[in-house]
């Protein structure tokens, strides 16, 4: 048995120590990965049901609205009953905390916190089993990219502990020696990093690339303008982010595979994945309820792009019905992908809209280093809303609604020194606090913009 195989085995034994209920989810997806769409929908209003009637029985926030619209139930009607719950946005989410918590729940849960990837950080409970199902959910898509628990993976990632102490960590060791993943740290990509990611690549020759979509981009630009040769992977998975035609067709110029597009966030798990097929990205239906709608809170028709809300379908610590992502996404024109899975599509996340920096050197820092400093590392809850603005290579404007300015001053330094650590010492920041962030014409929410051509 070669030293692979044997990291492989040890990796696959540790995941299946640390699974509470993942792979049952992972059977379940593949019992249902090619059964008709009609069956898939009937199990999904099913799980629906569940979750709508738990929600108002146990959580003090539904019980008041369904007392207020006299919602009734039934698995017949879910679809159209679900409809007469008011959309939940972020801010109702910080406003009402307590009592969107459920009453009844009796299993483990914790706190966790998005990145806040609309400019908005937000705070949330999730059970045991929806954290079980999102590693499910990323085991049975992962298996589309060819990949298997315990292969080599390469993941360009922010690494927050890297950068503050010079250290991956503990979960960075056990990831590395023993999940069989190697970090490389997207928060930090300078011509001398980027080289290193190509070496690292080509020497662990990995199954697959885990990346930001603006990272694996620049990367990719990287290495066709310095004609380096790149390892090439089963597949490369870019989230966090809008997979544009152009990055795409060059990341898979580049990389020699194809693109799979991940999309979904911290609140409501993995949401959709892309297949082989390339034809959109497929629901992960039986974790989330997505729907995409218009302005006058219309089901999008096929080829329209509306709204993205999701409700969560195992979250019983504390569930999320018409939870508002802050993103756009086009409905598909497709009935049915042609790989033959009954899951439907999305056509195109369209939100999401970000912006790299870039240092006066020619490195580039992408958006997601904005989004998890200064919405999830350095802030208690004392700002509700960023935006980070680079007006010229040595200067960053951050515009900022403050719940708290006596925390904010505390730690204002702080954010700016983490700052200065990957855009260089001569950068300057300048916060300005404001009392509203306001989104473009369209709807979509900057919360990096780059004036630096």
């Amino acid at each position: 048995m070669s030293i692979i195989d044997f990291k492989k085995i040890i990796a696959q034994i540790a995941l299946r120590i640390k699974s509470k209920g993942r792979y049952k989810y992972v059977n379940l997806m593949r019992d249902m990965e090619y059964k008709t769409s009609k069956e898939c929908v009937e199990l999904q209003k099913e799980k629906l049901f569940e979750i709508v009637s738990y929600s108002i029985k146990n959580v003090p926030f539904y019980r008041a609205i369904a007392k207020e619209q006299n919602i009734k139930l039934s698995k017949e009607t879910i679809l159209e009953n679900i409809q007469s719950f008011p959309i939940l946005r972020k801010q109702d989410l910080k406003r009402d905390f307590v009592n969107l918590k459920s009453e009844g729940y009796k299993g483990f849960f914790f706190k966790n916190t998005s990145g806040g990837s609309t400019g908005e950080p937000t705070t949330f409970l999730q059970g045991l089993e929806s954290k079980e199902t999102g590693k499910g959910s990323k085991i049975f898509f992962d298996k589309w990219v060819n990949k298997e628990g315990g292969d080599r993976v390469v993941k360009i990632w922010g690494s927050e502990r890297e950068i503050l102490q010079g250290t991956q960590g503990k979960d960075g060791f056990i990831s590395e020696k023993i999940l069989n993943i190697k970090t490389l740290n997207a928060f930090k990509m300078g011509n001398k990093e980027m080289n290193s990611f190509v070496n690292t690549i080509n020497k662990e020759k990995p199954i697959v690339i885990e990346a930001y979509v603006q990272s694996i981009y620049e990367l990719a630009k990287f290495i066709k303008r310095n004609k380096l040769k790149i390892h090439s992977p089963e597949g490369l998975i870019a989230t966090a982010g809008t997979v544009y035609e152009e990055m795409k067709e060059l990341v898979e110029e580049v990389f020699g595979c194809k693109v799979f597009n991940q999309y979904g966030s911290r609140e409501v798990g993995l949401a959709a994945f892309s297949c082989e097929k390339q034809e959109g990205l497929h629901m992960n239906m039986f974790d989330q309820y997505i729907e995409i709608l218009n302005e006058d809170m219309e089901p999008c028709l096929a080829g329209e792009t509306g709204r993205v809300y999701i409700t969560t379908l195992n979250n019983y610590a504390m569930p999320l019905i018409r939870y508002d992502m802050g993103d756009f996404a086009t409905v598909s024109k497709k009935s049915k992908c042609s790989c033959g899975r009954g899951f439907p599509l999305i056509e195109q996340i369209e939100g999401r809209e970000m912006s790299v920096f870039r240092t006066k050197e020619g490195g580039i820092v992408p958006g997601e280093f904005f989004i998890h400093f200064i919405g999830v590392v350095f802030n208690k809850g004392f700002i509700s809303k960023f935006q980070a603005i680079q007006e010229d290579y040595n200067c960053i404007i951050i515009k900022v609604v403050v719940e708290n300015e006596e925390q904010f001053d505390k730690e204002k330094k702080k954010i700016i020194d983490s700052i200065k650590k990957v855009m260089g010492n001569e950068c300057k920041v300048k916060f300005e606090v404001v009392s509203e962030i306001k989104p473009l014409e369209s709807g979509k929410y900057l919360y990096t913009l780059s004036k630096v051509e």
